[in-house]
């Protein structure tokens, strides 16, 4: 998720061969719910990883310090 528009995230994830959508929440609605900011004039949302379970709720949420080690430590967590 990030606070860009959705055009701007398509263009991102294009240029990187992401092969899924990225949320955009411009508004930051769904970062103030989350946490994952504190005012609705933030710059940026803070690096969080959700994990959320088939029935839709929240199992797990991670702090991402590492974006490259994020992978491992999420398989780590579920295992």
């Amino acid at each position: 998720m990030s606070f860009d528009s959705p055009k701007a995230n398509r263009a991102f994830a294009e240029k990187n061969g992401f092969e899924f959508p990225l949320l955009s929440d411009e508004s930051r609605e769904l970062a103030l719910a989350f946490g994952a900011c504190a005012q609705d004039d933030a710059r940026f949302p803070a690096r969080l990883t959700f994990v959320i379970g088939p029935d839709g709720l929240v199992e797990h949420s991670i702090e991402t310090k590492d974006p490259k080690g994020q992978a491992q430590a999420l398989l780590d967590l579920l295992d």
